[in-house]
């Protein structure tokens, strides 16, 4: 990473500003590897100003590094897919069943927890489920048997749970929602090991007998998990961007599209890395609330009933509840929100005018809207280039400024 790209006093592929060369290695491995997505505007000055500050007591410079580390990645700022509104056990696994069959439109999902040297189901999204199941996944990821896909939830020693899907056809679930799934049995499985190291970390600082060596081991071994951590919560992302193309019916990566395309214009317009990365994430997921929407709406030629366009339009708010529920993509949320204003006021959800709506938020429309245009649909081939910037132009629904800035970026 290049000098002016660091920020918050880390960067996060090479030596912090405030590291102290020939210091204990392990301090750079603390400041290294804790993400590329959610973690850098988490690690503040002060934070790496206390990993650099040579402590006259290594026990307790350790601890404070300890203490820093399971405020920030504890459970309500890891688990992914839901909130938790509830801490019973029953009602977290429930919660994931029914989102997960939500987004993939099945027949059913069930959660199921190895206790005991057996893998018991704690969490269905009905009440037709096996209690105990036995599977061997033979080193893969996913098997289908008995018109069901087991999906292992991996830890990095083990099979640690099983995600099993009921298909609505009793087939194999398709390639991009199989990956889906994959992708969040992998952040869950992590979070939950990630949440058992900070249950054994508090452990230890709570013990009047911890030496050096052990807190530098269990800080070793959180970073490492919160690496991975950060690596398959971008990977969800990605994944999840994709179903959504799936269901929309789009023969080519729209979400990806209109990401990079938002990226572009970020980068003509001036701004800074750090805006660019989360409108960049949040184009990956301007559409997320289309996951919950039945495949069958995408294919009628753009012929709706009045039931069916009310969801499509509403597919907004769906969409930010669950980006709500998703803890660490807290951030893109008003970009998202505030996608569908236009400005010249006639948008919604509040009618904003003008720079009254979000820059991110604006940025996203146009790339949204011309990824659309440019792009083959059931119902419609793709429109050139030329037509789409020229349509957009004479529009007053689109920002002028960013509109020139796409202009200059997919006419170069």
């Amino acid at each position: 990473m290049k000098k002016d790209e660091i920020k918050n006093g880390v960067s996060l592929f090479g030596q912090s500003d405030f590291l102290i060369e020939g210091g204990d290695p392990l301090e750079e491995i603390f400041a290294l590897n804790l993400g590329d997505f959610i973690s850098e505007h988490l690690i503040s000055e002060d934070l790496a100003k206390k990993i650099s500050s040579n402590s006259k007591d290594k026990r307790e410079g350790l601890k404070n590094q300890l203490r820093e580390l399971i405020s920030i990645y504890s459970s309500q700022n890891t688990l992914c897919v839901l909130s938790f509104d509830s801490k019973e056990e029953h009602a977290i696994y429930t919660s994931i069943a029914n989102t997960v069959k939500q987004m993939i439109e099945v027949e059913a999902c069930h959660i199921y927890m190895q206790k005991d040297n057996k893998m018991l189901c704690v969490g269905s999204s009905d009440n037709n489920f096996d209690q105990e199941i036995a599977i061997n996944f033979g080193g893969k990821d996913f098997v289908f048997e008995n018109n069901m896909t087991y999906v292992a939830m991996r830890s990095s020693t083990q099979i640690t749970g099983v995600i099993a899907i009921k298909s609505i056809d009793q087939k194999p679930l398709p390639k991009e929602y199989l990956k889906l799934v994959i992708s969040i049995a992998n952040l869950f499985a992590t979070s939950m090991e990630l949440q058992f190291q900070v249950d054994e970390t508090n452990k230890l600082l709570d013990s009047e007998n911890a030496n050096v060596s052990e807190l530098q081991h269990i800080r070793a071994e959180l970073t490492a998990l919160i690496g991975d951590l950060c690596d398959y919560q971008q990977n969800f992302v990605e994944e999840l961007a994709k179903a959504v193309d799936t269901k929309g019916q789009y023969k080519v990566s729209h979400s990806q599209n209109t990401a990079n395309l938002a990226r572009l214009i970020c980068r003509e317009l001036g701004l800074n890395e750090k805006t660019t990365d989360l409108i960049y994430y949040a184009g990956m997921l301007q559409n997320i609330g289309k996951i919950t929407l039945p495949e069958s709406i995408f294919a009628t030629n753009g012929k709706l009933s009045p039931e069916e366009l009310k969801k499509v339009q509403e597919h907004i708010n769906t969409g930010v509840n669950l980006l709500m529920n998703i803890n660490f993509l807290s951030e893109v949320v008003p970009y998202i929100n505030y996608q569908t204003e236009r400005y010249d006021g006639s948008g919604k959800p509040e009618g904003l005018k003008g720079q009254s709506i979000p820059l991110g938020s604006r940025i996203i429309a146009v790339a949204d809207a011309y990824s659309a245009m440019t792009s083959d649909r059931p119902y419609r081939k793709a429109m050139p280039t030329e037509q789409a910037v020229e349509i957009m132009q004479n529009d007053s629904k689109w920002d002028p400024v960013v509109i020139d800035a796409l202009k200059q970026v997919v006419t170069q």
